[in-house]
């Protein structure tokens, strides 16, 4: 692991993004390997802002270019890493606006993803839902419940 991703021994820096379709679900992707569906994004490349991880990590993972314009931080949340146990995720998270339709705009499995699955945030989240996304898609104060800012497009 980088230590330009460790903020300590036990944490992990991290951008992620969370793209909504037209009905208000949210893209979570899963990773080889692994059991859990999580927002896309990852580790910043030294000296590289959360912003530009955020799309270069979208580009890798989806094979979409998102742009910088569109990108609306929601904040920083910390919360137990997905895959990494004993570790603890530091995140930037972001919000893709406007929404994605799929079938206009496919979205594609690529790197290490090999997986995509849209997400109802209307009720209960699975077992298989990272605790990031659980916590941000949750959260009454994050714009991404119904009648939210970000949530509405």
């Amino acid at each position: 692991m980088d230590a330009g991703t460790r903020l300590s021994d036990n944490v992990i820096r991290v951008s992620a993004v969370v793209i909504r379709d037209p009905a208000g679900r949210v893209l979570t992707v899963r990773k080889r390997d692994t059991d859990t569906f999580m927002f896309p994004g990852g580790k910043p490349e030294p000296s590289e802002t959360a912003a530009r991880a955020a799309i270069r990590e979208c580009r890798e993972e989806l094979r979409i270019d998102i742009d910088e314009s569109c990108l609306h931080e929601l904040g920083v949340v910390r919360t137990p890493a997905a895959n990494e146990p004993g570790f603890d995720v530091v995140a930037t998270v972001f919000v893709y606006a406007p929404p994605i339709d799929p079938a206009v705009y496919p979205v594609q499995p690529a790197a290490e993803i090999v997986e995509l699955r849209w997400q109802a945030t209307d009720g209960a989240f699975p077992d298989d839902v990272a605790p990031l996304a659980v916590h941000v898609l949750s959260s009454t104060d994050s714009g991404l419940t119904d009648g939210g800012a970000l949530f509405a497009g």
